[in-house]
């Protein structure tokens, strides 16, 4: 029984899945700027590299994003939108496969799932017409940060809304269906995707987020930052090496959209 369909879910253990052919379109949906290079980056980066054109969703300004209680949070916003354009275009090499880097611009820590808000998601979905949806997992257990769980659900049902024809037909955009959708940082993920030998970029677009060096990188220094760097790239190959992999990110995979 698939996971949409009325009734009981069938019960069994998970069925692993690895490594989706490259799509030619991707829409990546993050609460906020550096979430989707933590969460995929380098699965993005190897799509790109295949020739996948990866578009970027950011739904929240990042204004939080600083331990500076005195910080100016006006520039803040300004940083964190040229940080995420680096970060794409690094992704995807500056290549012709660099999509579009959207910023809805909802306050930071104050998104929430609502009607209008799923809206947007759906009108961006619809404009990109992806092929696969990436976004945060927003039924991970304990999670605290309010804008992760918001914005994974904003993937979820701004994905029903854009495939059906009769959610939001003031867009004037024909619906769309997109084919598969992953959901990072997985309660229970099910999806492998390899990625050993796309570690570089995945760091060099983390980096480009540097004013979140202090806050989450914990990376102040130059030995920190190589602290960091090997932190990312352990994790990564942990994981890989539990499926039999060099490096890998996991994700939960949906597929009956």
């Amino acid at each position: 029984m698939a996971a949409n369909e009325p009734g009981q879910p069938a019960v069994g253990a998970v069925h692993w899945t690895a490594n989706l052919p490259t799509p030619a379109v991707a829409l990546a949906i993050g609460a906020h700027p550096d979430d989707v290079e933590f969460g995929a980056g380098g699965t993005l980066a190897k799509w790109a590299a295949d020739g996948c054109v990866v578009h970027h969703l950011v739904l929240t300004d990042g204004s939080k994003g600083t331990w500076n209680p005195d910080a100016d949070i006006a520039a803040l916003r300004v940083t964190r939108q040229a940080e995420q354009r680096d970060a794409a275009a690094r992704l995807s090499g500056a290549s012709p496969y660099l999509g579009t880097v959207t910023f809805l611009g909802h306050v930071d820590g104050e998104l929430d799932s609502g009607l209008a808000v799923r809206g947007e998601i759906a009108r961006c979905i619809r404009t990109v017409r992806p092929d696969v949806v990436l976004g945060h997992d927003p039924w991970k257990r304990y999670r605290l940060h309010p804008d992760h769980r918001h914005a994974g659900l904003l993937a979820c049902e701004g994905i029903v809304a854009s495939r059906d024809p009769h959610f939001f037909r003031e867009h004037d955009l024909a619906p769309h269906r997109p084919q598969q959708l992953l959901l990072w940082e997985a309660d229970e993920p099910d999806h492998v995707e390899e990625v050993a030998d796309f570690i570089p970029v995945k760091l060099a677009a983390l980096e480009a987020h540097a004013s979140q060096f202090e806050s989450t990188m914990h990376a102040t220094t130059d030995g920190q930052l190589e602290g960091f760097r090997r932190r990312i790239t352990d994790r990564l190959m942990g994981l890989g090496a539990a499926h039999g992999v060099r490096a890998a990110e996991l994700f939960k995979l949906i597929e009956d959209l």
